[in-house]
């Protein structure tokens, strides 16, 4: 697969090529349509698959690319759930050392789902918008799974 634009810029997932049109498949919507040739120019700075990857919101796709284990996940859930919380309140309730929670840190905060804050005169964090958004997007499909899951039974 490759990735097209037309000649409105919209990218697309060229599934099929004949001799006069192309049947695309838009990453956002999944749609599909016959496009002709003439309006459509192969993208070279975008592969097929971070073409498909657009259809995931900003947002959860930050958290995807960023969050790389249970347990950060879990740092971020217990920071919306909680509020801001203090880096020693995080370090005395949860199984971090320091320095690895500060790595933690500095890799979420670079991404924008984390935010230095003061909390009770003493450096803490807290979630960002973008986080946030995110975990409502996945929180959402965690709860329509167990929904369908108890009909189910």
């Amino acid at each position: 697969m490759k990735t097209v634009e037309d000649d409105t810029g919209k990218r697309y997932l060229l599934r099929k090529r004949s001799d006069t049109a192309s049947l695309v498949r838009d990453p956002e919507t999944g749609n599909e349509c016959y496009i002709q040739n003439d309006r459509l120019e192969a993208v070279g700075d975008e592969s097929a698959l971070e073409t498909a990857a657009r259809s995931v919101s900003n947002p959860v796709l930050t958290l995807l690319t960023n969050v790389h284990d249970e347990e950060t996940l879990g740092l971020l859930v217990e920071l919306s759930e909680r509020g801001p919380l203090g880096v020693r309140t995080l370090l005395d309730a949860y199984d971090f050392c320091e320095s690895d929670l500060h790595g933690r840190f500095a890799v979420l905060s670079a991404a924008g789902l984390l935010e230095e804050t003061d909390v009770a005169g003493e450096r803490g964090y807290r979630i960002t918008e973008t986080c946030e958004t995110a975990l409502d997007a996945i929180r959402t499909d965690i709860e329509t799974t167990n929904e369908s899951a108890v009909e189910e039974s």
